[in-house]
């Protein structure tokens, strides 16, 4: 697929019944992923808008030490740890979020058993006192994720679909809610590996299509 056809899907990224996810994000941003060997504090701390995941490794550090975003997967065993852990709202960087994006749409409770895999009920009422604003990305976007990924994936997964990453889902959200003329995105500590589940070949390649479209700027990870 070639990198002009990547941003023609347009949606609505976030439900009407929510706050908007991207009037924060008008200035430069920064999306940084988990990759081992960040270090990129002074760009990253730079930008008006930095989005972090799940437990954001290098916060505080070497990873810098701003968040307006903080994406948590709320769904599978990563979030259920979570919520069995009394002090989770004590994280530093937790605290420090202004908002929060949970990537999954929340199942109904008839495709949430006989094992709950989905927790985002769970974790809105855990995030609740803290009275930020919680983004939930809709299922539109996950569909325009997979529609971007299949042509170039090579394992579609147990689903006979491309499962995209919630690196993907958020970056792929932010990219088609932000403006072209705000300039490129900064992604920071994409490593492109993790749960093979995933299809990190294909992600990657995406992400160096996009560089290309102009969209995004992939700053390579050091270890």
């Amino acid at each position: 697929m070639p990198p002009s056809d990547f941003y023609q899907v347009d949606l609505p990224v976030d439900s009407p019944r929510r706050l908007d996810l991207f009037p924060a994000a008008s200035g430069p941003l920064a999306i940084v992923g988990n990759a081992p060997g960040l270090d990129a504090a002074a760009a990253i701390d730079a930008a008006s808008c930095v989005v972090r995941f799940n437990n954001a490794p290098g916060f505080g550090g070497r990873a810098g030490v701003r968040v307006t975003h903080l994406a948590l997967v709320n769904r599978g065993g990563q979030m259920r740890e979570w919520l069995r852990d009394p002090r989770f709202l004590d994280r530093p960087v937790v605290r420090c979020a202004d908002a929060f994006i949970l990537p999954f749409p929340m199942l109904p409770a008839e495709q949430n058993r006989p094992e709950q895999v989905c927790w985002t009920r769970e974790v809105l009422e855990l995030l609740a006192p803290l009275g930020k604003p919680v983004h939930i990305l809709p299922e539109d976007l996950h569909q325009a994720a997979r529609l971007r990924l299949a042509p170039v994936t090579t394992d579609p997964g147990p689903a006979g679909r491309p499962n995209p990453s919630t690196g993907f889902l958020v970056t792929l959200a932010f990219l088609l809610g932000r403006p072209l003329r705000r300039g490129p995105v900064a992604a920071h500590g994409f490593g492109f590996d993790g749960w093979p589940g995933h299809p990190w070949t294909a992600e990657r390649a995406w992400f160096r299509q996009a560089e290309a479209a102009g969209h995004l700027r992939l700053h390579p990870c050091h270890s």
